[in-house]
C-alpha cells in the first residue's frame, strides 16, 4: 500500500516592497503553509474578494512565477518547479 508523505518547506518570502514590519510578520504568518499551488489556490480562496492567480510567467520549461494579487499595487510572486 503506497503512503503519501507531506513535509513542510519553509517557505522563503521577501519583503521588497517596504511592507511595515508587522504587516510583513502577518503576511508570513498567513502563507507560511503554502508549500503547494492548491494551499495557495484555498488560502486565495477564503478572501473577499478572492484572491486569484492574476498571471503566470514562464521562465524555463520546468520553472514559472505565479502572480497573486494582494491589492491594487502589491503581488505575491511565487516560483513554481
Amino acid at each position: 500500500m503506497a503512503s503519501t508523505v507531506s513535509r513542510s518547506v519553509p517557505l522563503l518570502l521577501i519583503n521588497r516592497t517596504r511592507f511595515p514590519d508587522a504587516a510583513f510578520r502577518d503576511l508570513q504568518l498567513a502563507v507560511a503553509d503554502h508549500a503547494t499551488l492548491e494551499r495557495v489556490l484555498e488560502w486565495g480562496r477564503t478572501h473577499v474578494p478572492p484572491r486569484r492567480v492574476e498571471e503566470i510567467i514562464t521562465q524555463d520549461e520546468f520553472t514559472h512565477d505565479v502572480l497573486v494579487r494582494l491589492d491594487n499595487s502589491q503581488y505575491l510572486a511565487y516560483g513554481v518547479t
